[in-house]
Protein backbone atom coordinates (compact mmCIF):
# COMPACT_ATOMS: atom_id res chain seq x y z
CA UNK A 1 0.00 0.00 0.00
CA UNK A 2 0.86 3.58 -0.76
CA UNK A 3 0.23 7.24 0.66
CA UNK A 4 1.02 10.69 0.33
CA UNK A 5 1.40 13.51 3.09
CA UNK A 6 1.50 16.93 1.26
CA UNK A 7 2.83 19.55 3.94
CA UNK A 8 3.25 23.47 3.46
CA UNK A 9 5.32 25.62 6.27
CA UNK A 10 3.31 28.36 5.39
CA UNK A 11 0.10 26.35 5.54
CA UNK A 12 0.05 25.60 9.51
CA UNK A 13 -2.43 25.39 12.70
CA UNK A 14 0.59 27.70 14.76
CA UNK A 15 3.09 26.83 17.44
CA UNK A 16 2.48 23.74 19.46
CA UNK A 17 2.16 23.85 22.96
CA UNK A 18 4.49 22.02 24.43
CA UNK A 19 1.68 21.22 27.27
CA UNK A 20 -0.20 19.31 25.36
CA UNK A 21 2.17 16.07 26.87
CA UNK A 22 0.59 16.96 30.05
CA UNK A 23 -0.72 14.38 32.74
CA UNK A 24 -3.12 13.17 35.47
CA UNK A 25 -2.46 11.89 38.99
CA UNK A 26 -5.68 11.37 41.08
CA UNK A 27 -6.12 10.11 44.43
CA UNK A 28 -7.66 6.52 43.07
CA UNK A 29 -6.97 3.33 43.74
CA UNK A 30 -3.11 2.58 43.76
CA UNK A 31 -2.22 6.00 41.68
CA UNK A 32 -0.85 7.83 45.27
CA UNK A 33 -0.74 5.15 48.04
CA UNK A 34 1.78 2.13 46.43
CA UNK A 35 2.40 4.31 43.01
CA UNK A 36 3.93 7.27 43.73
CA UNK A 37 3.84 7.34 47.51
CA UNK A 38 5.34 4.74 48.77
CA UNK A 39 6.95 4.88 52.21
CA UNK A 40 9.42 1.84 53.46
CA UNK A 41 10.09 0.56 49.87
CA UNK A 42 13.47 -0.11 49.47
CA UNK A 43 12.67 1.91 45.81
CA UNK A 44 11.28 4.94 47.66
CA UNK A 45 13.27 8.09 48.55
CA UNK A 46 13.67 9.96 52.52
CA UNK A 47 10.29 11.15 51.22
CA UNK A 48 8.63 8.14 50.24
CA UNK A 49 8.38 8.63 46.78
CA UNK A 50 9.61 5.77 44.63
CA UNK A 51 12.56 6.66 42.99
CA UNK A 52 11.27 4.13 39.87
CA UNK A 53 7.95 5.88 39.25
CA UNK A 54 10.37 9.26 39.47
CA UNK A 55 12.65 7.97 36.36
CA UNK A 56 9.79 6.96 34.57
CA UNK A 57 7.82 10.10 34.69
CA UNK A 58 11.09 11.77 33.67
CA UNK A 59 10.70 9.53 30.45
CA UNK A 60 7.27 11.04 29.66
CA UNK A 61 8.85 14.93 29.57
CA UNK A 62 4.90 15.60 31.02
CA UNK A 63 5.22 19.83 31.14
CA UNK A 64 2.04 19.72 33.63
CA UNK A 65 0.75 17.02 36.09
CA UNK A 66 -3.31 17.57 36.72
CA UNK A 67 -3.97 16.53 40.57
CA UNK A 68 -5.85 16.04 43.09
CA UNK A 69 -9.12 14.85 40.20
CA UNK A 70 -10.71 13.92 38.84
CA UNK A 71 -14.24 13.18 40.83
CA UNK A 72 -12.05 12.98 44.05
CA UNK A 73 -11.76 16.50 44.11
CA UNK A 74 -15.37 17.26 44.17
CA UNK A 75 -15.43 16.11 47.76
CA UNK A 76 -11.81 17.36 48.85
CA UNK A 77 -10.82 19.54 51.26
CA UNK A 78 -7.52 20.33 50.84
CA UNK A 79 -7.25 21.50 54.11
CA UNK A 80 -7.05 18.33 55.41
CA UNK A 81 -3.99 17.49 53.40
CA UNK A 82 -1.47 19.71 54.70
CA UNK A 83 0.31 20.32 58.56
CA UNK A 84 0.62 18.00 60.71
CA UNK A 85 -2.69 17.29 62.00
CA UNK A 86 -4.15 15.21 58.89
CA UNK A 87 -7.69 14.16 58.62
CA UNK A 88 -8.28 11.10 56.86
CA UNK A 89 -11.95 11.08 55.26
CA UNK A 90 -14.36 8.97 53.25
CA UNK A 91 -13.63 9.54 49.20
CA UNK A 92 -17.54 9.74 47.73
CA UNK A 93 -16.42 9.32 44.39
CA UNK A 94 -14.47 5.66 45.10
CA UNK A 95 -15.48 4.41 48.36
CA UNK A 96 -11.91 4.41 49.51
CA UNK A 97 -10.59 5.78 52.52
CA UNK A 98 -7.80 8.80 51.91
CA UNK A 99 -5.77 9.30 55.22
CA UNK A 100 -4.57 12.45 53.76
CA UNK A 101 -0.81 11.56 54.03
CA UNK A 102 0.08 12.82 50.78
CA UNK A 103 -1.04 16.18 49.97
CA UNK A 104 -0.53 19.47 48.14
CA UNK A 105 2.92 19.92 49.98
CA UNK A 106 4.15 16.13 49.28
CA UNK A 107 2.44 16.84 45.42
CA UNK A 108 4.80 20.34 44.96
CA UNK A 109 7.39 18.16 46.25
CA UNK A 110 6.70 15.05 43.65
CA UNK A 111 6.66 17.75 40.95
CA UNK A 112 9.98 19.24 41.58
CA UNK A 113 11.49 15.66 41.61
CA UNK A 114 10.18 14.59 38.20
CA UNK A 115 10.85 17.80 36.19
CA UNK A 116 7.19 19.49 36.10
CA UNK A 117 4.65 21.87 36.83
CA UNK A 118 1.65 21.18 39.03
CA UNK A 119 -1.86 21.90 37.51
CA UNK A 120 -4.18 22.31 40.40
CA UNK A 121 -7.96 21.49 40.54
CA UNK A 122 -9.96 22.94 42.95
CA UNK A 123 -13.31 21.97 44.86
CA UNK A 124 -16.50 23.26 43.41
CA UNK A 125 -18.09 20.23 44.43
CA UNK A 126 -19.22 20.58 47.79
CA UNK A 127 -16.71 23.41 48.38
CA UNK A 128 -16.75 26.40 47.09
CA UNK A 129 -15.07 30.06 45.88
CA UNK A 130 -13.47 31.19 48.73
CA UNK A 131 -11.94 27.48 49.43
CA UNK A 132 -10.56 28.01 46.32
CA UNK A 133 -8.89 31.41 46.45
CA UNK A 134 -7.63 30.17 49.93
CA UNK A 135 -5.43 27.40 48.11
CA UNK A 136 -4.50 29.83 45.48
CA UNK A 137 -2.91 32.13 48.63
CA UNK A 138 -1.95 29.25 50.35
CA UNK A 139 0.17 27.87 46.96
CA UNK A 140 1.09 31.28 45.51
CA UNK A 141 1.08 34.47 47.87
CA UNK A 142 4.45 35.43 49.90
CA UNK A 143 1.86 37.54 52.27
CA UNK A 144 1.57 37.47 56.17
CA UNK A 145 -1.78 36.33 55.91
CA UNK A 146 -3.25 33.24 57.31
CA UNK A 147 -2.49 30.46 54.58
CA UNK A 148 0.56 31.75 53.14
CA UNK A 149 2.03 31.20 56.58
CA UNK A 150 0.61 27.62 56.77
CA UNK A 151 2.49 26.96 53.87
CA UNK A 152 5.56 28.58 55.27
CA UNK A 153 5.32 26.34 58.80
CA UNK A 154 4.22 23.27 56.98
CA UNK A 155 6.54 22.68 53.76
CA UNK A 156 8.15 26.07 52.44
CA UNK A 157 9.30 29.39 52.69
CA UNK A 158 8.78 30.07 49.20
CA UNK A 159 5.53 30.19 47.28
CA UNK A 160 4.64 27.27 45.05
CA UNK A 161 3.79 29.51 41.81
CA UNK A 162 0.96 27.36 40.20
CA UNK A 163 0.01 28.84 37.23
CA UNK A 164 -2.91 26.26 36.08
CA UNK A 165 -5.54 26.06 37.90
CA UNK A 166 -9.04 24.15 36.92
CA UNK A 167 -11.98 24.91 38.02
CA UNK A 168 -13.98 21.94 39.34
CA UNK A 169 -14.15 18.60 37.52
CA UNK A 170 -16.77 17.20 35.27
CA UNK A 171 -19.90 19.25 37.16
CA UNK A 172 -22.00 18.42 34.34
CA UNK A 173 -22.12 14.87 35.52
CA UNK A 174 -25.05 13.56 38.02
CA UNK A 175 -22.14 10.85 39.10
CA UNK A 176 -20.13 14.22 41.05
CA UNK A 177 -20.59 15.26 44.13
CA UNK A 178 -22.03 18.90 44.11
CA UNK A 179 -23.36 18.35 40.72
CA UNK A 180 -25.30 21.48 39.67
CA UNK A 181 -27.01 22.53 36.34
CA UNK A 182 -24.73 24.44 34.04
CA UNK A 183 -26.04 28.01 34.58
CA UNK A 184 -25.47 27.45 38.41
CA UNK A 185 -22.12 26.12 37.60
CA UNK A 186 -20.97 28.74 35.38
CA UNK A 187 -21.71 31.43 38.32
CA UNK A 188 -20.12 29.33 40.69
CA UNK A 189 -16.85 29.18 38.10
CA UNK A 190 -16.85 32.95 37.38
CA UNK A 191 -16.93 33.88 41.26
CA UNK A 192 -14.14 31.22 41.95
CA UNK A 193 -12.46 32.63 38.90
CA UNK A 194 -12.61 36.13 40.47
CA UNK A 195 -11.78 35.49 43.21
CA UNK A 196 -8.71 33.42 42.73
CA UNK A 197 -7.81 36.25 40.17
CA UNK A 198 -7.83 38.17 43.19
CA UNK A 199 -4.96 36.41 45.04
CA UNK A 200 -2.73 35.89 42.03
CA UNK A 201 -3.83 37.98 38.61
CA UNK A 202 -0.80 36.01 37.15
CA UNK A 203 -2.35 32.31 36.90
CA UNK A 204 -4.54 30.58 34.24
CA UNK A 205 -7.63 29.10 34.41
CA UNK A 206 -9.72 25.66 32.76
CA UNK A 207 -13.36 26.35 33.42
CA UNK A 208 -15.37 22.45 33.61
CA UNK A 209 -16.39 21.78 29.72
CA UNK A 210 -18.73 18.30 28.80
CA UNK A 211 -17.31 15.40 30.75
CA UNK A 212 -17.48 13.21 27.55
CA UNK A 213 -19.29 13.85 23.96
CA UNK A 214 -21.94 11.09 25.11
CA UNK A 215 -23.41 13.46 27.68
CA UNK A 216 -26.38 14.50 26.70
CA UNK A 217 -25.74 18.92 27.52
CA UNK A 218 -23.02 18.04 25.45
CA UNK A 219 -21.82 21.51 23.70
CA UNK A 220 -25.43 23.14 25.79
CA UNK A 221 -23.42 22.41 28.48
CA UNK A 222 -20.16 24.29 27.11
CA UNK A 223 -22.24 26.87 25.54
CA UNK A 224 -23.68 28.13 28.65
CA UNK A 225 -20.13 28.20 30.66
CA UNK A 226 -18.93 29.98 28.19
CA UNK A 227 -21.28 32.76 27.58
CA UNK A 228 -21.02 33.42 31.46
CA UNK A 229 -17.25 33.41 32.03
CA UNK A 230 -15.63 33.66 28.88
CA UNK A 231 -13.94 36.84 30.09
CA UNK A 232 -12.86 35.32 33.14
CA UNK A 233 -11.17 31.94 31.94
CA UNK A 234 -7.99 30.95 29.68
CA UNK A 235 -9.74 27.52 28.41
CA UNK A 236 -12.34 24.96 28.67
CA UNK A 237 -11.74 21.21 29.38
CA UNK A 238 -12.92 18.86 27.11
CA UNK A 239 -12.90 14.45 27.91
CA UNK A 240 -12.68 11.57 26.57
CA UNK A 241 -12.25 7.86 26.80
CA UNK A 242 -11.97 5.10 24.02
CA UNK A 243 -13.21 1.80 24.05
CA UNK A 244 -13.02 -0.86 22.10
CA UNK A 245 -16.21 -2.74 23.58
CA UNK A 246 -17.29 -4.74 20.11
CA UNK A 247 -13.78 -6.15 20.42
CA UNK A 248 -13.71 -4.60 16.30
CA UNK A 249 -10.10 -3.28 15.73
CA UNK A 250 -10.63 -2.21 12.13
CA UNK A 251 -13.41 0.07 13.91
CA UNK A 252 -11.25 1.00 17.28
CA UNK A 253 -8.25 2.09 15.21
CA UNK A 254 -10.66 4.77 13.23
CA UNK A 255 -11.25 6.33 16.16
CA UNK A 256 -8.97 9.58 15.61
CA UNK A 257 -11.85 10.40 13.18
CA UNK A 258 -13.78 10.70 16.37
CA UNK A 259 -11.66 13.02 17.83
CA UNK A 260 -11.33 15.37 15.11
CA UNK A 261 -14.76 15.45 14.82
CA UNK A 262 -15.00 16.71 18.75
CA UNK A 263 -12.39 19.18 18.10
CA UNK A 264 -13.98 20.62 15.68
CA UNK A 265 -17.40 20.86 17.17
CA UNK A 266 -15.19 22.70 20.18
CA UNK A 267 -13.49 24.96 17.21
CA UNK A 268 -17.27 26.10 16.18
CA UNK A 269 -18.35 26.77 19.37
CA UNK A 270 -15.39 28.92 20.45
CA UNK A 271 -15.59 31.22 17.29
CA UNK A 272 -19.53 31.65 18.11
CA UNK A 273 -19.18 32.79 21.66
CA UNK A 274 -16.00 34.82 21.07
CA UNK A 275 -18.55 36.37 18.09
CA UNK A 276 -21.47 36.54 20.08
CA UNK A 277 -19.75 38.36 23.04
CA UNK A 278 -17.75 40.87 20.02
CA UNK A 279 -14.53 39.68 22.20
CA UNK A 280 -11.04 40.29 21.74
CA UNK A 281 -9.76 37.65 24.31
CA UNK A 282 -9.68 33.64 22.93
CA UNK A 283 -10.39 30.75 24.83
CA UNK A 284 -8.69 27.65 24.27
CA UNK A 285 -9.76 23.64 24.48
CA UNK A 286 -7.84 21.83 27.38
CA UNK A 287 -8.05 18.20 26.61
CA UNK A 288 -7.22 17.51 30.17
CA UNK A 289 -8.38 13.96 30.35
CA UNK A 290 -8.02 11.26 27.38
CA UNK A 291 -7.18 7.83 27.17
CA UNK A 292 -8.32 4.56 26.24
CA UNK A 293 -10.75 2.98 29.22
CA UNK A 294 -13.13 -0.13 29.13
CA UNK A 295 -12.30 -3.30 30.96
CA UNK A 296 -11.95 -1.93 34.11
CA UNK A 297 -15.00 0.22 34.69
CA UNK A 298 -17.60 -1.91 36.43
CA UNK A 299 -19.05 -1.64 39.77
CA UNK A 300 -16.26 -3.44 41.95
CA UNK A 301 -13.68 -0.98 40.00
CA UNK A 302 -15.82 1.69 41.71
CA UNK A 303 -15.94 0.43 45.16
CA UNK A 304 -12.82 0.83 46.58
CA UNK A 305 -14.47 -1.09 50.15
CA UNK A 306 -13.54 1.74 52.20
CA UNK A 307 -9.60 0.25 51.87
CA UNK A 308 -6.06 2.60 51.95
CA UNK A 309 -4.93 2.26 48.16
CA UNK A 310 -7.23 -0.65 46.84
CA UNK A 311 -6.72 -2.12 43.67
CA UNK A 312 -9.07 -0.01 41.09
CA UNK A 313 -9.14 0.52 37.09
CA UNK A 314 -5.44 -1.32 36.94
CA UNK A 315 -6.42 -1.60 32.88
CA UNK A 316 -3.89 -3.50 31.47
CA UNK A 317 -3.31 -2.09 27.64
CA UNK A 318 -2.27 -3.34 24.55
CA UNK A 319 -0.61 -2.38 21.13
CA UNK A 320 -4.15 -0.87 19.64
CA UNK A 321 -4.89 1.12 22.51
CA UNK A 322 -1.08 2.60 21.95
CA UNK A 323 -1.82 3.00 18.33
CA UNK A 324 -5.13 4.82 19.03
CA UNK A 325 -3.48 6.93 21.84
CA UNK A 326 -1.25 8.08 18.78
CA UNK A 327 -4.39 9.25 17.31
CA UNK A 328 -4.99 11.37 19.85
CA UNK A 329 -1.77 13.08 20.16
CA UNK A 330 -1.67 13.57 16.15
CA UNK A 331 -5.60 15.32 16.63
CA UNK A 332 -4.13 17.29 19.03
CA UNK A 333 -1.02 18.39 17.10
CA UNK A 334 -3.34 18.96 14.11
CA UNK A 335 -5.19 21.14 16.20
CA UNK A 336 -2.72 23.27 17.48
CA UNK A 337 -4.63 26.61 16.92
CA UNK A 338 -7.18 25.85 20.11
CA UNK A 339 -5.41 22.80 21.65
CA UNK A 340 -2.95 24.69 24.03
CA UNK A 341 -3.28 21.98 26.95
CA UNK A 342 -4.13 18.17 27.46
CA UNK A 343 -3.25 15.33 30.00
CA UNK A 344 -3.20 11.75 29.63
CA UNK A 345 -5.49 10.29 32.30
CA UNK A 346 -3.59 8.63 34.12
CA UNK A 347 -0.30 7.82 34.84
CA UNK A 348 0.38 5.46 37.81
CA UNK A 349 -1.48 2.13 38.33
CA UNK A 350 -4.51 3.72 37.42
CA UNK A 351 -5.52 3.65 33.58
CA UNK A 352 -2.02 4.42 33.64
CA UNK A 353 1.60 4.18 31.03
CA UNK A 354 3.50 2.83 34.56
CA UNK A 355 2.68 0.26 37.04
CA UNK A 356 4.08 -0.52 39.56
CA UNK A 357 5.02 -3.26 41.56
CA UNK A 358 7.14 -3.96 45.20
CA UNK A 359 10.51 -4.75 43.06
CA UNK A 360 9.70 -1.77 40.44
CA UNK A 361 7.94 -0.20 37.14
CA UNK A 362 6.36 -2.10 33.67
CA UNK A 363 5.95 0.74 30.97
CA UNK A 364 2.63 0.16 29.00
CA UNK A 365 1.81 0.00 25.59
CA UNK A 366 0.63 3.47 25.92
CA UNK A 367 3.69 4.99 27.37
CA UNK A 368 5.42 5.17 23.95
CA UNK A 369 3.67 7.27 22.14
CA UNK A 370 3.58 10.15 24.38
CA UNK A 371 7.05 9.72 25.32
CA UNK A 372 8.47 9.93 21.50
CA UNK A 373 5.63 12.24 20.75
CA UNK A 374 6.70 14.86 23.61
CA UNK A 375 10.29 14.91 22.69
CA UNK A 376 9.95 15.63 18.48
CA UNK A 377 6.95 17.99 18.35
CA UNK A 378 8.49 21.39 18.37
CA UNK A 379 7.40 24.23 16.43
CA UNK A 380 5.16 24.99 14.05
CA UNK A 381 1.82 22.21 13.54
CA UNK A 382 1.75 21.36 9.80
CA UNK A 383 -1.67 20.53 8.22
CA UNK A 384 -1.14 17.62 6.47
CA UNK A 385 -3.19 16.64 3.01
CA UNK A 386 -3.02 12.91 3.51
CA UNK A 387 -3.84 11.16 0.26
CA UNK A 388 -4.43 7.22 1.22
CA UNK A 389 -6.48 4.35 0.52
CA UNK A 390 -9.39 4.66 2.61
CA UNK A 391 -11.67 1.42 4.44
CA UNK A 392 -15.58 1.59 5.88
CA UNK A 393 -15.10 0.34 9.88
CA UNK A 394 -18.46 0.30 11.54
CA UNK A 395 -20.08 3.33 11.45
CA UNK A 396 -17.14 5.19 10.68
CA UNK A 397 -17.10 5.22 6.49
CA UNK A 398 -14.11 6.44 4.47
CA UNK A 399 -11.44 6.33 7.00
CA UNK A 400 -8.05 6.82 5.91
CA UNK A 401 -5.47 3.92 6.38
CA UNK A 402 -2.73 6.70 7.52
CA UNK A 403 -2.92 9.17 10.07
CA UNK A 404 -0.53 11.64 10.42
CA UNK A 405 0.57 14.87 12.25
CA UNK A 406 3.80 17.35 11.41
CA UNK A 407 6.33 19.87 13.17
CA UNK A 408 8.62 21.94 11.74
CA UNK A 409 11.18 23.68 13.62
CA UNK A 410 12.01 27.07 12.11
CA UNK A 411 15.25 27.63 13.85
CA UNK A 412 16.63 24.53 12.56
CA UNK A 413 14.86 23.60 9.26
CA UNK A 414 14.04 20.15 10.60
CA UNK A 415 10.80 18.26 10.31
CA UNK A 416 8.99 15.78 12.46
CA UNK A 417 6.48 13.32 11.13
CA UNK A 418 4.12 11.30 12.84
CA UNK A 419 2.33 8.58 11.53
CA UNK A 420 -0.21 5.83 12.19
CA UNK A 421 -1.40 2.84 9.93
CA UNK A 422 -4.85 1.80 10.98
CA UNK A 423 -4.84 -1.25 8.37
CA UNK A 424 -4.12 -4.35 10.62
CA UNK A 425 -2.39 -6.72 7.69
CA UNK A 426 -0.46 -4.51 4.97
CA UNK A 427 2.12 -1.55 5.76
CA UNK A 428 2.37 1.29 3.87
CA UNK A 429 4.94 3.31 2.11
CA UNK A 430 4.24 6.99 3.02
CA UNK A 431 5.66 9.84 0.98
CA UNK A 432 6.31 12.54 2.71
CA UNK A 433 6.40 15.70 0.23
CA UNK A 434 6.78 19.16 1.05
CA UNK A 435 5.55 22.14 -1.44
CA UNK A 436 8.26 24.83 -0.55
CA UNK A 437 10.72 22.59 0.73
CA UNK A 438 13.55 19.83 -0.39
CA UNK A 439 14.26 16.87 1.91
CA UNK A 440 18.19 16.41 2.04
CA UNK A 441 18.20 14.11 5.07
CA UNK A 442 16.21 11.51 6.70
CA UNK A 443 16.77 11.86 9.81
CA UNK A 444 15.61 8.95 12.34
CA UNK A 445 12.59 6.58 12.49
CA UNK A 446 11.32 5.09 15.68
CA UNK A 447 8.14 2.43 15.07
CA UNK A 448 5.78 0.52 17.76
CA UNK A 449 4.25 -2.10 16.12
CA UNK A 450 4.03 -5.93 16.75
CA UNK A 451 2.07 -8.90 14.42
CA UNK A 452 -1.36 -9.20 17.12
CA UNK A 453 -3.53 -6.42 18.13
CA UNK A 454 -3.66 -7.81 21.70
CA UNK A 455 -0.21 -7.39 22.22
CA UNK A 456 0.66 -6.42 25.84
CA UNK A 457 3.76 -5.69 28.01
CA UNK A 458 4.32 -8.15 30.83
CA UNK A 459 6.36 -8.62 33.70
CA UNK A 460 8.20 -11.59 32.08
CA UNK A 461 8.46 -9.96 28.71
CA UNK A 462 8.31 -6.00 29.70
CA UNK A 463 9.10 -4.83 25.98
CA UNK A 464 6.80 -6.67 23.92
CA UNK A 465 5.11 -3.42 22.63
CA UNK A 466 8.04 -0.76 22.42
CA UNK A 467 10.29 1.28 20.23
CA UNK A 468 12.25 -0.04 17.53
CA UNK A 469 14.26 1.56 14.60
CA UNK A 470 11.89 2.34 11.68
CA UNK A 471 13.11 2.74 7.60
CA UNK A 472 13.19 6.25 6.38
CA UNK A 473 15.06 7.07 2.97
CA UNK A 474 15.18 10.45 0.73
CA UNK A 475 13.60 10.06 -2.73
CA UNK A 476 14.18 13.31 -4.40
CA UNK A 477 12.90 16.06 -2.71
CA UNK A 478 10.71 13.96 -0.58
CA UNK A 479 10.85 11.80 2.97
CA UNK A 480 9.72 8.33 2.49
CA UNK A 481 8.64 6.54 5.64
CA UNK A 482 8.24 2.13 5.74
CA UNK A 483 5.09 1.82 8.00
CA UNK A 484 4.53 -1.08 9.61
CA UNK A 485 1.14 -2.63 9.65
CA UNK A 486 -0.62 -1.78 12.73
CA UNK A 487 1.68 0.72 13.93
CA UNK A 488 3.31 3.85 13.96
CA UNK A 489 6.05 5.59 13.42
CA UNK A 490 8.11 8.52 14.47
CA UNK A 491 10.24 10.70 12.12
CA UNK A 492 12.71 12.91 13.94
CA UNK A 493 15.91 14.59 12.81
CA UNK A 494 14.85 15.29 9.28
CA UNK A 495 16.87 17.94 7.75
CA UNK A 496 15.00 20.78 4.96
CA UNK A 497 16.15 23.30 2.54
CA UNK A 498 14.52 25.50 1.33
CA UNK A 499 13.49 25.08 -2.45
CA UNK A 500 15.46 26.65 -4.92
Amino acid sequence: MEATVRLDTAYNAGQIDPRIFSGFLEHIGRSIYGGVYDPGNDLSDEDGMRLDVIEAMRGLNMPYVRYPGGNFVSNYDWRDGVGSERKPFPDFAWRATEPNTFGTDEFMKWCRKVGTEPMMAVNLGTLGPTEAAGLVEYCNLDTETHYAQQRRKNASQSPYDVKLWCLGNEMDGPWQAGHISAEQYALKARNAARLMRGMDPSIELVAAGSSGRHMPTYLEWDRTVLETCWDDIDFISAHRYSNNKENDTPGFLAEGVVIDNILNDYAGLLAYVKGLKKSSHDVYVSFDEWNVWYRERDGKNRDGGWQVGPVQVEEVYNLEDALVCAQYLNAFIRRADIVKMTCLAQIVNVIAAVLTGPDGTLKQSIYYPSALYAVAAKGLSLTPVVSAPLYDASDRERVPYVDASASYDEETGELAVFLVNRSVDEQVRVRIELDDRDVIRSGKVQTVTGDDPKLSNTWSNPNAVAPQDGHSSVDGRALVVELPALGMAVATGVETEPRT
